[in-house]
């Protein structure tokens, strides 16, 4: 082995071991004398013993984590009735925009989902149960390419595939 392989090797032992145990490296406190023998017999045991709390040092101490962050109250879909929305983030979505500047006009989804070269943002729109449907954004590639727009405050710009108007109807599979 060369040298500096041998150096190299030498310092990552090092480094694992830890070098808070090798005096004058570690900058931590040497580790007290052992206790006297004399003064640990005459000491009562408690016979229950108490968990200890582990000692900390500036070095070892964790940071605290940071607080979370508010979650975002979703109103869920109640079955059978639609729970009133008064948009806060409203505007017109036109062909070709991207998800980021959706999300500049209408806020955060209520849900994101993809397939293959397809995204879909779920937007409330206060009709869910009556309409049937969250207010839809089609990507196709990173881009706008559709929308499904029943809520107020929503509209969009391009020729939707399925207009207000549109009643829905059952399509059987395979049909």
């Amino acid at each position: 082995m060369r040298w500096p392989a041998l150096a190299a090797a030498t310092l990552v032992t090092v480094a694992i071991t830890g070098c808070d145990r090798i005096p004058g490296l570690g900058g931590g406190e040497e580790e007290a004398p052992p206790p006297d023998t004399a003064t640990a017999t005459t000491q009562v045991q408690d016979p229950v013993e108490q968990p200890q709390e582990p000692k900390t040092t500036p070095e070892t101490a964790q940071p605290d984590p940071p607080p979370l962050a508010e979650p975002q109250v979703r109103q869920p879909v109640s079955s059978g009735v639609d729970v009133p929305w008064t948009p806060t983030h409203t505007g017109t979505v036109n062909p070709g925009m991207t998800r980021d500047e959706v999300v500049a006009v209408w806020g955060e989804p209520v849900t994101e989902r993809s397939s293959e070269e397809w995204t879909y943002l779920y937007y409330r729109n206060g009709c869910e149960v009556t309409c049937g449907t969250y207010d839809v954004v089609l990507f196709r590639d990173g881009q706008v390419a559709d929308a499904i727009v029943r809520g107020s405050g929503h509209t969009y710009a391009g020729v939707s595939s399925s207009p207000p108007d549109n009643v829905a109807q059952f399509t059987p599979p395979g049909g």
